[in-house]
């Protein structure tokens, strides 16, 4: 069993960040867990059932309060988990996804070092089995195996059982931390809401294959490139052709999807997978949060197709190419800095850089390189700004009817700023000095001379 108390939060960390020790830590997730599946529902229903207004869903729950009970009519919010059809979609999706990670061959990837010791290793494939994904899917489609409209028809009772089996999958892997983990970088912060929500377990496997990558990445993210092709398919077989702004829409996702997984080995190193454990936070994140909310701008399309016109459509979708190149760029001038130990030049000059140590749980010194200059000398995290501007670039296409499609941008510039704010506080009281330093190298932490 891992050390009670390993994993709790230091003070000093605490205290550097944005929101209190007692409203993150209890108040904060209790909130989340109760409202994220509601809400999963309601953006799914609003899209369905009350025109892509959030607005009229919400006035519908006051005005009809037994809506909200689960299960009371065929109608209700609470979708039945227990479909056939549903269930047939989820496993096979879950099961090919899981034999592609073991079989596709890939580079052996070593990640960062945990404070206890633990190299993770992983086989770099993404890719290769995002293209494999894609084209299986397209292939069943065309050959009428499966029927591609039936993920848009059946969304909502895929939405429903992914929940039930994320909440089970939850509480086995809270389980699975405290008495049986796979490393020692595991154990209880002796607060059950914690344990539950943030997770036990930072590097979980089971019969092999790594807990976190197949759910943030295999399954999640893999679904994001999946779904939008799904809802296209769902409004040529309704209207007879796939309007531009849906072709701008899924285009820019899959371009920043397939940049995803070609940085994949860049993200086993991000504070996802090195710093967050696999809890609710994570895991039924990217199970349920991801399908649902990250391709909802496309899912909108399906019964709200706009015609942009070509000048309209080619200044989005070069704009949204751009930035999403400028955030695939950052992520790759940090990651040859270091893999280089600070010798790659940096927009043809030598990089700015502090040479930072720090010390390991265990009492053990380790240097590290903080890069100062490039995109990383205009802001502490800069390549968030790119990354919300190109989520903009894909919602557009839908106009502004309704809010809706533009929820992500909103939940996704809440969560990188709350990212950043976790990730300042971590790394002060990692490096201490040092970080002092670098923040008067690099006094912005998002947006260059404003925040």
């Amino acid at each position: 069993m891992g050390e009670k108390r390993d994993w709790a939060r230091s003070e000093g960390e605490s205290s550097r960040e944005l929101c209190p020790g007692w409203l993150r830590e209890v108040i904060g997730p209790i909130f989340l867990m109760i409202a994220t599946p509601m809400f999963m529902m309601v953006v799914y229903h609003a899209e369905r059932d009350f025109n892509g207004s959030l607005l009229d869903v919400f006035m519908h729950m006051v005005t009809n309060p037994s809506w909200m009970i689960p299960f009371s009519s065929a109608n209700s919010l609470w979708v039945s988990p227990v479909d056939a059809e549903a269930w047939k979609w989820i496993a096979g999706f879950m099961a090919f996804e899981l034999l592609l990670m073991r079989v596709v061959p890939g580079k052996e990837f070593k990640a960062t070092m945990t404070s206890k010791g633990h190299v993770p290793v992983y086989t770099a494939n993404g890719v290769q089995c995002l293209m494999i994904s894609l084209v299986t899917f397209i292939l069943l489609g065309y050959y009428q195996v499966v029927d591609p409209t039936r993920v848009y028809d059946k969304f909502g009772e895929i939405l429903a059982g992914m929940n039930l089996f994320a909440l089970v999958f939850c509480t086995f892997l809270t389980f699975k931390g405290r008495y049986f983990p796979s490393t020692t970088d595991s154990g209880s912060t002796g607060n059950a809401i914690i344990d539950f929500y943030w997770g036990t377990e930072l590097y979980p496997r089971i019969l092999g294959w790594d807990v976190k990558q197949f759910t943030n990445c295999r399954f999640g993210m893999m679904y994001w490139a999946i779904g939008p092709v799904a809802y296209a398919w769902k409004q040529y077989s309704d209207i007879g052709y796939v309007s531009d702004s849906m072709l701008v829409c899924i285009g820019l996702q899959l371009i920043y999807v397939t940049k995803f997984f070609w940085w994949e080995t860049g993200y086993f190193c991000s504070m996802d997978i090195q710093h967050d454990r696999a809890g609710y936070y994570i895991c039924w994140g990217c199970l349920c949060w991801v399908p649902s909310v990250y391709t909802s701008q496309s899912f909108y399309l399906v019964k709200h197709p706009v015609q942009l016109g070509n000048f309209l459509s080619a200044a989005i979708f070069l704009t949204g190419v751009l930035m999403i190149y400028i955030n695939y760029d950052s992520d790759r001038q940090r990651q040859e800095f270091r893999h280089t130990g600070g010798k790659a030049k940096i927009w043809g000059k030598p990089p700015v850089k502090i040479d930072a140590q720090y010390t390991t749980t265990n009492g053990k010194t380790r240097k590290s390189l903080l890069l100062a200059s490039g995109w990383w000398g205009l802001s502490r995290h800069f390549h968030y700004v790119p990354e919300i501007l190109a989520a903009f670039c894909w919602s557009l296409p839908a106009l502004f009817e309704n809010f809706l499609p533009y929820f992500y941008v909103v939940f996704l510039t809440i969560l990188l700023v709350d990212r950043a704010d976790r990730d300042d506080a971590r790394c002060a009281c990692k490096y201490n000095k040092y970080w002092d330093k670098y923040c008067k190298l690099v006094p912005s932490k998002i947006i260059p001379g404003i925040y």
